[in-house]
């Protein structure tokens, strides 16, 4: 495995609330030196939201009306050999993400001068994918074997080709497998799939990424089946659910002494929260999240060493410029004091 031991350095979860990449990419580059990130841009298109961003070239896929769904009724035979011929000759080039799909991560890609320590991207997880895409019947992909294994392999050729992009910037890439709906796995029948496929489907997008691959929930979530996965990097809400991790002390351990790395969102991800807070108080209160943990038996030093700094979730939530950038500066700040006290 790549080395996880981040040192509680910042990065960010990929959306950013800006319409414009080349001011997102500005915003990123400032205040991200060690380990920058392209900025996912929602609100400049609904082709930048976050399934349809890697929904091109999907068997079927039709988009109108600001929705996107498989039109199951025409042939999809020719376009799923396709798919498949591509993943069995892992050809990642078939399966772009083009700048109309994210011109974030085009404007990143064209910065000059960039030296960073690692460089961070990100795709749509196949199980909150396979939940928002749906047939034309609404009925979701996720319960359609067929079409929920095609989306798992387009999303794997997609993370590899992004990733393959990235090394432009630097040869170290971390790449993020995005999974908000596995917030309603466990807590409710929302989710009607075994652990067993939710696992393969995860390792299928896994294999497309050669560096370092996290994966992200932001609510809560039976931690134990992320845990379990090949992951390198366990990402989530550490401002809102700072407890939901420590009910697994056991998971948590094998996943750190594995060489696995925590991602703790502990800035807020909305205004009225991040008006309130300072460097200071979310020193205290990431050492708060992450004290039951060490009552736990699990080293407090191994939980800084293989630590990184997140917001809560993307930025795309804030209304302002302006806010994402004191989000910012409080991740800035705030890995500058643990790095201070602790490395």
């Amino acid at each position: 495995m790549p080395d996880t031991d981040f040192g509680c350095l910042p990065t960010v979860i990929g959306s950013m609330p800006h319409t414009d990449p080349e001011s997102a990419c500005a915003q990123v580059i400032t205040y991200l030196k060690d380990i920058p990130a392209w900025p996912q841009l929602p609100r400049r298109s609904f082709l930048e939201n976050m399934c349809v961003q890697y929904s091109q070239g999907f068997p079927g896929l039709v988009t109108e009306s600001e929705r996107i769904y498989v039109d199951r009724s025409q042939d999809l035979s020719r376009p799923l050999e396709r798919l498949y011929a591509a993943y069995l000759k892992n050809d990642i080039d078939e399966y772009p993400v083009t700048p109309e799909y994210a011109a974030g991560l085009h404007s990143f890609l064209a910065l000059a001068g960039l030296s960073p320590l690692a460089v961070k991207g990100q795709v749509t997880g196949p199980v909150t994918w396979g939940l928002t895409v749906t047939d034309e019947t609404r009925r979701a992909v996720l319960y359609d074997d067929t079409l929920a294994d095609a989306a798992a392999k387009l999303l794997r050729l997609k993370a590899g080709w992004q990733e393959k992009k990235l090394r432009q910037i630097s040869r170290n890439t971390i790449i993020f497998v995005d999974e908000p709906y596995m917030e309603a796995y466990g807590s409710s029948s929302f989710i009607a799939v075994s652990r067993e496929r939710v696992i393969s489907l995860l390792e299928e997008v896994f294999g497309g990424i050669s560096g370092l691959k996290g994966v992200h929930c932001c609510g809560n979530t039976d931690w134990s089946v992320l845990l379990d996965t090949s992951a390198d990097i366990v990402s989530f809400d550490a401002y809102n659910y700072a407890r939901s991790l420590s009910l697994y002390p056991a998971e948590v351990k094998r996943f750190l002494d594995r060489g696995g790395a925590i991602a703790w969102g502990i800035v807020p991800n909305n205004e009225e929260a991040l008006a309130k807070e300072s460097a200071a108080s979310l020193k205290d209160r990431l050492e708060e999240a992450m004290a039951p943990l060490t009552r736990k038996g699990i080293p407090f030093k191994q939980l800084i060493e293989r630590g990184l700094l997140t917001p809560s979730c993307g930025l795309a939530s804030v209304s302002t410029e302006e806010a994402s950038a004191r989000a910012l500066e409080l991740l800035v700040a705030l890995s500058a004091k643990m790095r201070k006290r602790y490395i």
